[in-house]
């Protein structure tokens, strides 16, 4: 099931090109109290939604795929997790290149741990990516997006794949420079997620998936999935060794070679493998 969110926050299927409202059914979530519980809690019912989203659909409003403006398909992560240099081939771009590397010692994923971005940088493909720092290099990184749907704390890698609710396209837009990577990969709009999220049982290996990038057109990245250093059940057991992982937390896994930059104005289009394909548009001038 491909589950997206639209037009200002309506919940959607999709299924043959087609947006359907299911927007009724989340009158069936739990009501919370404050303090919110830092998780999402459409990703955290999804398992039991399931029936009442197919019924929804035999009445639902429908709308083209092409006519709605998509959110992230996750509406409250508590963690956006990064991977750095998770494929092996991006390892070697980044130690050849000053303008990725700035100066660090390009080591291995297991070397650097993983990072955090801040969930306010995150929009969706409806929406558009304001640069920031004319003066500065700002990069594409296309990724794997993991939803996680139940929660996990030092969760082996043999039983990690049962914690995940899904599987979207990711854009872990980035600000080279010498600060830390949480602060400069933490602007406003730096983390994109969607069009949707794939249920985990539409996809049997995430660790086979064909990846791609284009800017206007230029092709600047392609690659597989099967290249990443820590693979998604990896990666799953070291954040959960760090963090306690909840529904609707996002793991970027990565981004393959072909790094480079994009300015105002870019066209970027991305897609990967069983998933679909996105196009965001960069804002026409840097946000200032």
């Amino acid at each position: 099931m491909k589950i997206c969110r639209f037009n200002g926050g309506r919940l959607g299927v999709v299924q043959d090109g087609e947006v359907f409202d299911v927007t009724s059914v989340l009158d069936l979530l739990p009501a919370q109290r404050y303090p919110l519980p830092q998780k999402d809690l459409l990703i955290e019912a999804l398992p039991q939604l399931k029936v009442p989203l197919r019924q929804a659909m035999t009445n639902a409003k429908r709308y083209a795929v092409a006519d709605v403006s998509f959110l992230s398909p996750v509406a409250n992560p508590g963690k956006i997790i990064g991977a750095p240099i998770n494929y092996k081939a991006h390892v070697k771009e980044s130690r050849k290149d000053p303008g990725i590397a700035h100066g660090r010692s390009v080591t291995s994923i297991g070397d650097w741990g993983m990072f955090l971005k801040a969930g306010s940088s995150l929009i969706g493909c409806g929406q558009e990516i304001e640069l920031r720092f004319a003066d500065r290099r700002n990069d594409h990184e296309v990724e794997l997006g993991v939803v996680i749907g139940s929660v996990c704390r030092n969760v082996k890698r043999d039983v990690a794949m049962a914690h995940v609710a899904g599987y979207s396209i990711a854009l872990d837009m980035t600000l080279r420079g010498p600060e830390f990577q949480c602060f400069r990969k933490s602007i406003d709009s730096y983390s994109v997620l969607g069009p949707w999220l794939v249920t985990a049982d539409e996809i049997s290996d995430p660790d086979q998936l064909d990846l791609w990038l284009r800017v206007n057109g230029e092709m600047r990245q392609r690659s597989n999935t099967r290249h990443l250093v820590f693979d998604i059940a990896r990666l799953i057991e070291f954040a959960s060794s760090f963090y306690t992982l909840n529904p609707g937390d996002i793991i970027m896994s990565g981004t393959p070679e072909g790094v480079g930059p994009v300015k105002p104005g870019d066209l970027i289009e991305a897609g990967i493998e069983r998933i679909g394909n996105f196009s965001i548009r960069v804002a026409p001038e840097y946000f200032h």
